[in-house]
């Protein structure tokens, strides 16, 4: 069935955690391009590869993320965030594997508080409006 034309009501709630998943998507960038020592270790003076694959990554979910509420479609909205939490979840025991974490405490903390748990709330209310949709 196409969920395309369906529209959902948003609750105040979940723009907050839609505001927490999207906003680390444009500040990341905007920190992978002014300061390159933020991906490329401390040596690094120009931009590498791998920030512009980050830089790209993230842009794209994060317009995407905006385009999502501004349908009000839940389903994109779902997949959007369960996009976000997998690429999380690989980026925060990343950034401890490589010892990018200056305060591994606080870097566990961030992502399981600012991402992790609200993710599995908004995916569950997402779920639930998908299936009522049908």
């Amino acid at each position: 069935m196409n969920q395309l034309p369906k529209k959902f009501f948003i609750p105040w709630w979940l723009y907050v955690i839609l505001f927490m998943e999207i906003w680390p998507m444009f500040v990341g960038p905007y920190l992978a391009l002014t300061n390159p020592t933020f991906l490329g270790g401390p040596d690094a003076s120009n931009l590498v590869v791998g920030s512009l694959i980050y830089l790209a990554r993230n842009l794209a979910v994060g317009f995407a993320f905006l385009i999502a509420i501004y349908l009000k479609n839940a389903s994109m909205l779902f997949i959007l965030i369960f996009i976000r939490l997998f690429t999380d979840l690989i980026d925060g025991p990343a950034f401890l594997a490589f010892g990018m974490a200056a305060n591994e405490t606080r870097l566990i903390a961030i992502f399981v508080l600012g991402y992790y748990i609200p993710a599995v709330f908004a995916m569950r209310y997402l779920w639930k409006q998908m299936t009522q949709q049908v």
